[in-house]
C-alpha cells in the first residue's frame, strides 16, 4: 500500500510536465526550464523579443522565464542568479553591458548553457553560443541608405554632402560593429572630401576618444535629442545637414524631433537612418519623415534562438534554418565564439508595405 502511494504521489508531481511536447526533460521527468534575460523596455523591440522567445520556447514544451533588467546589469545579473537557483538548464541573455560576465561565470559553474542573444558579451570566455542578426551589414545599409539617398556617387569636394553621427550604446559591442559597417561606405567619401563630417568625427570604432563622443548612454532617446540639440546650437549652427547617421529607430525619432524644431528643417528634415522596424518610424517612413530602418525580424531570431537552445539541450549537434554559422568573427576578448547570424532588412518607402505589413509584422491598422 505504502509503495502505491509513493507511486500516486510521484505521478501526482510530473503528471503536468511528463507530455511536453518535446521539450527536454529534468531530473524527475519536469520540464527543463530556459531563462531569458532581457535587457530593457524602453526600446520596443526588447519587449516583443523577450514575449516571442517565451512563446516559442513553450510551444517546444519548455517552461520559460522572462525577465528584463530595465538597463540595470546589477538587477539583469540577480535576475539570472534567480532563474539559476529556480533550477534553468540553459539561460538566453540580452546582456546590459559586460558587467554581466560575473552571471555567465555562475551559470558555467553550473553547468548551463549560455546563448549570447543579439549582443556578443565581452571579457568572458565561460559561453559558447551567440546568435543575432549580421549586424556589420547593418550598418552598411544604413551607410549604403545615406550613399543612395545623398548621391554620394554625384558629389565633389567642391559641393560635399553634410552629415553628422551618432551611434549607440558605448557598453554595447553591437554599437561598434553598426558603426563600423556604415562606415566601411562612407569612409571612401569622407576621405575624397565628397562627405563632410559635422562634429565628432570618428572614421572607426577603433578611434575611441571620438567614438566615445558619439555614442548615446543606455540607446536614450532623451539623451539623443539632448545631443542633437547641441549640435544645432553649435557645431551645425550655420549649416544645413543632408544626412544624419542615427543607429536605431529610438534614437532617429529623438533626432529628428530635435531638428524639427529648427527652423532650417521644418519642410524637410535630413536624410536619417534607423533600425529595428519600430511602428512609429514605420509611420515616420510612410510619411516621408524617416528615410529608412533595417528589419530585424526578430520573429525569425526568436525562433532560431530556441531551435539552437533546443539542440543544445538535447545534446545535438545545432542546425539552425536561415543562420549562416560563423566561426571566426566573434571574438569576446577571451575566445572566438560560435555566432548564428541572420539576414536583415531594409526598409523604406518603396517597401515597407510588403514587408512590415503583408508579412504580418504589423497590421495595416497600426498605421494612420
Amino acid at each position: 500500500m505504502k509503495k502505491l502511494i509513493v507511486v500516486l504521489l510521484a505521478l501526482a508531481v510530473v503528471g503536468p510536465f511528463a507530455f511536453a511536447a518535446g521539450g527536454q526533460q529534468a531530473a524527475g521527468g519536469k520540464a527543463a526550464m530556459i531563462g531569458l534575460a532581457m535587457p530593457e523596455t524602453h526600446v520596443e523591440r526588447w519587449q516583443k523579443d523577450g514575449a516571442a522567445l517565451k512563446s516559442d520556447a513553450e510551444a517546444k514544451g519548455y517552461v520559460a522565464e522572462v525577465t528584463y533588467g530595465d538597463a540595470d546589469q546589477s538587477k539583469q545579473n540577480q535576475q539570472i542568479q534567480d532563474m539559476l537557483t529556480k533550477g534553468a538548464k540553459l539561460v538566453v541573455i540580452g546582456s546590459v553591458n559586460e558587467g554581466v560576465v560575473s552571471a555567465v561565470a555562475d551559470a558555467a559553474k553550473d553547468g548551463v548553457i549560455v546563448i549570447a542573444y543579439d549582443r556578443l558579451i565581452t571579457g568572458s570566455g565561460d559561453y559558447d553560443y551567440y546568435i543575432t542578426f549580421d549586424n556589420f551589414k547593418v550598418g552598411q545599409f544604413q551607410g549604403g541608405a545615406l550613399e543612395t539617398a545623398l548621391n554620394l556617387k554625384a558629389a565633389s569636394s567642391a559641393a560635399p554632402k553634410i552629415i553628422t553621427l551618432f551611434a549607440g550604446a558605448p557598453t554595447d559591442n553591437n554599437a561598434k560593429v553598426f558603426f563600423d559597417g556604415a562606415m566601411s561606405v562612407l569612409k571612401p567619401y569622407v576621405d575624397s572630401g565628397a562627405l563632410k563630417l559635422v562634429g565628432p568625427a570618428p572614421l572607426s570604432s577603433a578611434d575611441s576618444a571620438n567614438f566615445t563622443r558619439i555614442t548615446t548612454e543606455n540607446w536614450r532617446a532623451d539623451v539623443a535629442k539632448t545631443r542633437m540639440e547641441n549640435l544645432l546650437n553649435s557645431d551645425a549652427k550655420n549649416v544645413v545637414l543632408d544626412g544624419i547617421l542615427a543607429p536605431n529607430d529610438t534614437l532617429a525619432r529623438a533626432i529628428m524631433e530635435a531638428c524639427s524644431s529648427d527652423a532650417k528643417y521644418v519642410d524637410k528634415l535630413p536624410v536619417v537612418t534607423g533600425q529595428d522596424g519600430e511602428i512609429a518610424s514605420i509611420q515616420a517612413i510612410k510619411d516621408g519623415k524617416q528615410y529608412m530602418t533595417v528589419f530585424k525580424d526578430t520573429r525569425n531570431l526568436a525562433v532560431a534562438t530556441i531551435e539552437l537552445a533546443d539542440a543544445l539541450l538535447k545534446g545535438q549537434t545545432p542546425s539552425i534554418k536561415g543562420a549562416r554559422l560563423d566561426t571566426t568573427s566573434y571574438n569576446t576578448g577571451k575566445k572566438i565564439v560560435k555566432s548564428y547570424l541572420l539576414e536583415p532588412v531594409v526598409v523604406t518607402k518603396a517597401n515597407f508595405q510588403a514587408v512590415m505589413i503583408d508579412s504580418g509584422y504589423y497590421k495595416a491598422t497600426d498605421l494612420k
